[in-house]
């Protein structure tokens, strides 16, 4: 079986499906029902049609813009909609069943009695019998992938789900009411506030996942995997320990830094939850301790945080776009989903005794970027050692002589990337 055979599309042949399909909706004469069963959609735009009863099975919409439209009752069956826009779209009883989600933008979404269940498309051979349809290495394995999806604020309630996979999804404050969330994978999603009351979640996988707040209520759970709480001070109990305010806190280790320790205290909030902390951004935290801490969703674009100690801290989901780490260390870090657009992560350079200089390298070894935004950042000279990059966007980013040695770069965009004399040994790619 060779698979289907693909119509391309070009904005202009789908503007003239959505208008026959607009006078189909509105009973006019010349109107025709949407039918987009097997056609190549990728990057159109969709104009925010209402396309209710629609049929896209088995297309390709990867990168298309969804955004606002309707889409109630349309088939999206096995279709590969990886990067899509989605936002503020209605798709309720939306067939998804088998589809690829992975990496779409669903914020503010309704889902609500959707199917994404597993679901396979048949055909019948030369000889008739029946065979799964080959629709490439992902989309064949039937198995409707959310995987890194951002479904912030989505309606999931009375969804068909079973066995699907939300891993490393983004899916804060959602509601997920009396869903069918049977064998689910939710391994590293953000699960922050998400209402699961009357869920079905039995045998589901919630390992790694971030769960403040969640609400279960009468779901059943049984045989489902979670961690074992994380037990972490949050930075207002530390400061009403020590009788201090994060302004008295930061105001002496911006001392520390001028005084070059000869006066303040070097700010420490190692294995301290960050997350309730507003002010954090007002100050610069260059050469601050932060092992192990918590910055979970924190808005801190624009930061100043050169030279800092980032090891095996939590900034998944964390806004770090145009700030300024250069120098500083992340190994073993998560900074899943993160959103470092036009940060600077290159090299910071001191003065040595004997009138010369070193660089200061900022180390993300063993760090966890996965679906992360490196738009336009600059990584020249990083180390990236055994970092897990697979489906991060690093299109416009400079790699200059970065070193991604034994790197997880499966699904990365490197679109319009530098990446002269960049080290890319064991990762599948050949040195620049």
């Amino acid at each position: 079986m060779n698979g289907p055979q693909y119509e391309k599309f070009n904005q202009k042949d789908l503007d003239t499906v959505l208008k026959k399909h607009e006078m189909f909706r509105k009973g006019l004469r010349g109107g025709i029902r949407a039918n987009l069963k097997f056609k190549d959609l990728s990057g159109l735009d969709f104009r925010a049609f209402n396309l209710e009863g629609a049929d896209f099975t088995g297309s390709i919409l990867r990168g298309a813009n969804l955004s606002g439209g309707v889409y109630e009752g349309v088939s999206f069956f096995a279709c590969d909609l990886r990067n899509a826009n989605l936002e503020r779209a209605v798709f309720k009883r939306a067939d998804f069943r088998g589809a690829y989600v992975a990496g779409a933008n669903l914020t503010g979404a309704d889902l609500e009695s959707a199917d994404m269940r597993e679901g396979r498309i048949m055909e019948s051979g030369e000889d008739g019998t029946m065979s799964q349809m080959n629709l490439g290495k992902e989309r064949s394995k039937g198995r409707t992938n959310f995987a890194g999806a951002k479904m912030t604020e989505t309606n999931l309630s009375g969804s068909r789900a079973s066995d699907a996979d939300f891993s490393e999804a983004d899916l804060t404050g959602v509601i997920i009411n009396d869903a069918d969330l049977r064998g689910v994978n939710f391994t590293g999603a953000n699960l922050t506030n998400a209402d699961f009351s009357g869920c079905d979640l039995r045998n589901a996988n919630l390992k790694e996942s971030i769960n403040e707040g969640v609400k279960l209520t009468a779901a059943e759970t049984d045989g489902a995997a979670f961690d074992a709480h994380k037990q972490q001070k949050k930075m207002d109990d530390v400061l009403e320990e020590q009788g201090l305010t994060i302004k008295d806190m930061l105001e002496g280790h911006a001392e520390w830094i001028t005084s070059k320790g000869g006066k303040g205290n070097q700010l420490d909030i190692s294995n301290i939850d960050m997350r309730e902390t507003k002010s954090l951004k007002d100050y610069p935290l260059t050469a601050i301790r932060a092992i192990d801490a918590n910055f979970v969703k924190m808005d801190l674009a624009g930061c100043e945080m050169q030279f800092c100690q980032f090891d095996k801290s939590d900034f998944r989901d964390t806004n770090l776009s145009e700030s300024d780490l250069r120098g500083s260390r992340f190994i073993e870090a998560r900074l899943n989903r993160a959103n470092l657009e036009n940060a600077n992560l290159s090299p910071l350079k001191f003065s040595t005794p004997d009138g010369g200089s070193r660089l200061e390298r900022v180390n993300l070894s063993g760090a966890n970027l996965k679906y992360a935004n490196l738009r336009g950042a600059n990584l020249r000279d990083c180390v990236l050692m055994g970092t897990d990059l697979s489906n991060a966007d690093l299109s416009g980013a400079d790699l200059t002589r970065a070193d991604l040695t034994g790197a997880n770069i499966e699904n990365i965009n490197l679109k319009n990337a530098t990446t002269d004399k960049a080290v890319f040994d064991k990762t599948g790619i050949a040195s620049g």
